[in-house]
């Protein structure tokens, strides 16, 4: 698998929706993406590779889609998946951080005990995953609550990034890995 390959297969395969959800925004629609089976496993791979390596213990999946690429990342990485809700959603004991969209304000959850620390004391290393990364907002609000449970963010893993809105700025320096930049 070649990432070059992968990253022209997704550009060709994602759909832009204009005025959705909003008047003036172009979604980014990767339905397309998951319904090739070859081309998701691929952007599973493309995904998780770069931190092979890293000792990742963790993978943050952010609510929603987050999830569609983050439990199998972290199947790929061997790690535990965490899931990193909107208000409301996780039956435990939560933590919660606030952040802003281009559109909108929003908070994630996370589970009080969700980043299990290992028997020698060793810190989570933490992968944080989400489809698209635009103003970093909900990628910063992720790598906070990671913060504040005990863990380290080693990156930030992407489908697509949306390069012009600079959301690499709000992800305090986090290596940040995109299969595609638009």
């Amino acid at each position: 698998m070649q990432i070059v390959d992968v990253a022209a297969r997704v550009r060709s395969s994602v759909r832009d929706i204009p005025d959705f959800p909003l008047p003036g925004i172009l979604f980014k629609d990767i339905t397309p993406v998951l319904s090739d089976v070859r081309l998701l496993r691929d952007v599973i791979g493309a995904m998780a590779a770069p931190f092979a390596t890293t000792g990742i213990t963790h993978v943050v999946g952010i609510e929603s889609r987050g999830f569609l690429f983050g439990v199998p990342i972290a199947l790929e990485l061997g790690c535990a998946f965490v899931p990193a809700r909107k208000p409301g959603k996780l039956p435990y004991v939560t933590v919660r951080e606030s952040y802003a969209l281009e559109y909108r304000a929003d908070v994630l959850e996370m589970h009080s005990d969700a980043l299990s620390i290992s028997e020698s004391g060793d810190v989570a290393k933490v992968l944080i995953v989400d489809d698209v990364l635009a103003t970093g907002g909900t990628a910063s609000a992720a790598a906070r609550l990671v913060s504040q449970l005990g863990g380290r963010v080693v990156g930030i893993s992407v489908l697509i990034e949306l390069a012009f809105l600079e959301g690499r700025a709000a992800v305090d320096s986090q290596p940040v890995h995109s299969v595609v930049a638009y």
